[in-house]
C-alpha cells in the first residue's frame, strides 16, 4: 500500500525518522508545562501572597523562568542529559548549534545493559529533533526553580535570588536530573521517577526549606497575617497548573503513546481525589471548606502521582489521591505546629509539605503500586514491579527509599553551599526598611496602584511616556492648574 503524501519524507525538513504526531505532542506538552509557570505560577504567587508582596513574588517567578532558559541552553541541558562525566553528572556543553538541534533526539547514556554486557534496553531515541527535547526538559527545570521560590517569598533579597537561580540549576538540579533521567547511577539501578516526583518536587521542597532556613524569616507582622490579595485570580493560576499537568506527565514517555494516555488519566484522577479529601478534612476539623485548602489538596495530588503516573493502575491513583490529600494535610496542619524545627523555618507557601512530603510519598507509593505490565512499557530495567505485586518488588521499594535519601542529602548540601557563598557578597534577606514597605521599596511598583499609589515609580527609568501622560492629565482636568484635584486613597 502506498504511503499517504502527508506521511512521506520531504528532506531535509522531514527526515525519515521524524514522527509528526510525536513531535507535535511533545511541543504541545512542553507548552503546557511552560504555561504552568508562565503565567500559571506567576499569577498564583502574585495572588496568594499579601498585597505588598504581589509584584515581588511574581517577578521572582518571571525572572527564574527566563534565567533558567538561558542557562539551560548554554550548559545545563547536556549536564542533565548529555555524555557522562560522573555517575551522577553529565558533561556540560552548549545546546545551541544547528548540527546538534536538528538531529534525532537521543539520551546518550540511557542504554541499559544486562550483567553479561548485552543490551537489555536500547538508547532512548524519540522520533523528533533534539530541539523539541531540549525545550521540553527546560520547562521542567524552570518550574522546579519557581516552586523552590515559594519557600522564600516575602523577604529574600532579589539580587541574591538572581545569583541563586543559575547556581542552583547548575550544581543541584542537573545532578538529580542526570542521576534519575539522563542515564546516571539511579536510572540504571532501576529507580522509578516517571515524571519528576524526586527530580522536581522532592528537590524543590527540600531545597526550598533549606533556603528558607538560611535566608531567615519574614517580618513578624507578615508571618502572623499574610492574607491572599486575590483569591479568584489565585484559582486562575491553580487552574493553569492543574490543566498543564497533562503535559507534565503526558509528555514524560517522549511519545504520543498509550502510556501517555494512562499518565494523563491517572494525573487527573489523583488530583481530584486529593482535593476532595483535603477539603473534607478541612470541613471535619475546621467546620468549613477552604479555597486555599482545596488548592493545596490539588497540588499534593498532582505531586504525589507524578513519580508513578504512567506505571500505576487507575484504582491505585485513587489510593494515592486519598493518601496525598491526608498525609500532607496532617504534616501541615498538625505536625507543623508541634515541631520546633518546622516552626523555626519560615516556609512561606509550605512548599516542604506540598512538594517534599507529597513527592516523597508518591515515590514510595510507586515502589509499592507499580504494575509490571505498565512498567514494561517505559522503564529500562526489566521485570520492574511494586512490592504489592510480589517477585522482586520489595527491592523496588528499597530503591525508591535510597534514591529519596540521595536527593534529600544532595539538595541540603548543595543549597547550603550556594547560599553561604552568595552571602559572602551580599545579604540573603532584604533590609528591614524594604521588608516593612514591600513592593514599592523593592521595585518602585505596586500591584494595585490607585491615584497617588506607587509614588516611587520612576517613569524616566521604566519607559512611561511623560509627554502624553501630561497631556492626558491636562485634558482630563487633573493638571496642576485644574481646580478639581484627584483623590488619593491609601489602601
Amino acid at each position: 500500500m502506498e504511503t499517504p503524501e502527508a506521511y512521506r519524507s520531504h528532506l531535509p525538513a522531514v527526515p525519515p525518522w521524524l514522527n509528526k504526531g510525536d513531535n507535535a505532542w511533545q511541543m504541545t506538552a512542553a507548552t503546557l508545562v511552560g504555561l504552568q509557570s508562565m503565567p500559571g505560577l506567576v499569577i498564583l504567587y502574585a495572588s496568594i501572597v499579601k498585597k505588598k508582596w504581589a509584584v515581588n513574588s511574581a517577578f521572582m517567578a518571571l525572572y527564574a523562568f527566563a534565567a533558567v532558559l538561558i542557562c539551560w541552553v548554554l550548559v545545563c541541558y547536556r549536564m542533565a542529559f548529555g555524555d557522562k562525566l560522573l555517575p551522577f553528572w553529565g558533561k556540560g556543553a552548549p545546546s545551541l548549534g544547528q548540527k546538534f538541534l536538528i538531529h534525532q533526539a537521543a539520551v546518550p547514556e540511557s542504554t541499559h545493559f544486562f550483567d553479561n554486557g548485552k543490551v537489555e534496553t536500547p538508547m532512548i531515541e524519540p522520533f523528533y529533533p533534539m530541539a523539541s527535547l531540549v525545550y521540553f526538559q527546560f520547562t521542567f527545570a524552570a518550574i522546579t526553580m519557581i516552586l523552590l521560590a515559594g519557600s522564600v517569598l516575602g523577604r529574600m533579597n532579589i539580587r541574591a535570588w538572581m545569583a541563586f537561580v543559575p547556581l542552583w540549576l547548575i550544581f543541584s538540579y542537573t545532578v538529580g536530573a542526570f542521576s534519575l533521567w539522563g542515564g546516571g547511577f539511579l536510572f540504571h539501578w532501576g529507580v522509578i521517577d516517571y515524571s519528576g516526583g524526586y527530580v522536581i518536587h522532592l528537590s524543590s521542597g527540600i531545597a526550598g526549606f533549606t533556603a528558607a532556613y538560611w535566608v531567615g524569616p519574614r517580618l513578624k507582622s507578615d508571618k502572623e497575617r499574610f492574607p491572599p490579595n486575590n483569591l479568584l485570580l489565585m484559582l486562575a493560576g491553580a487552574g493553569l497548573l492543574w490543566m498543564g499537568w497533562s503535559g507534565f506527565n503526558g509528555g514524560a514517555p517522549y511519545a504520543a503513546n498509550i502510556d501517555a494516555s494512562i499518565a494523563v488519566l491517572n494525573t487527573n484522577i489523583c488530583a481530584a481525589t486529593s482535593l476532595l479529601v483535603w477539603t473534607s478534612l478541612d470541613v471535619v476539623f475546621f467546620g468549613k471548606p477552604s479555597v486555599i485548602g482545596a488548592v493545596q489538596g490539588m497540588m499534593t495530588g498532582l505531586v504525589c502521582i507524578t513519580p508513578g503516573a504512567g506505571v500505576v493502575q487507575s484504582w491505585a491513583a485513587i489510593v494515592m489521591g486519598i493518601l496525598s490529600g491526608s498525609i500532607p494535610w496532617v504534616s501541615m496542619m498538625i505536625l507543623h505546629k508541634k515541631s520546633s524545627l518546622l516552626q523555626k523555618v519560615d516556609d512561606t507557601l509550605g512548599v516542604f509539605h506540598t512538594h517534599a512530603v507529597a513527592g516523597l510519598l508518591g515515590g514510595l507509593l510507586t515502589g509499592l503500586l507499580a504494575e509490571p505490565a505498565l512498567c514494561r512499557l517505559i522503564l529500562p530495567v526489566g521485570d520492574t514491579r511494586g512490592a504489592f505485586y510480589g517477585g522482586g518488588g520489595g527491592i523496588q521499594f528499597l530503591k525508591q527509599l535510597v534514591a529519596a535519601l540521595f536527593v534529600i542529602v544532595w539538595n541540603i548540601v548543595s543549597t547550603t553551599a550556594i547560599l553561604l557563598s552568595i552571602k559572602l557578597f551580599m545579604p540573603l534577606r532584604m533590609p528591614e526598611e524594604e521588608l516593612v514597605i514591600g513592593d514599592d521599596a523593592v521595585h518602585g511598583e505596586e500591584a494595585y496602584a490607585l491615584w497617588g499609589d506607587g509614588e516611587k515609580y520612576d517613569p524616566t527609568k521604566h519607559g512611561w511616556n511623560m509627554s502624553s501622560y501630561g497631556e492626558e492629565n491636562a485634558m482630563s482636568g487633573f493638571g496642576h492648574d485644574a481646580k478639581a484635584r484627584g483623590v488619593t486613597i491609601n489602601l
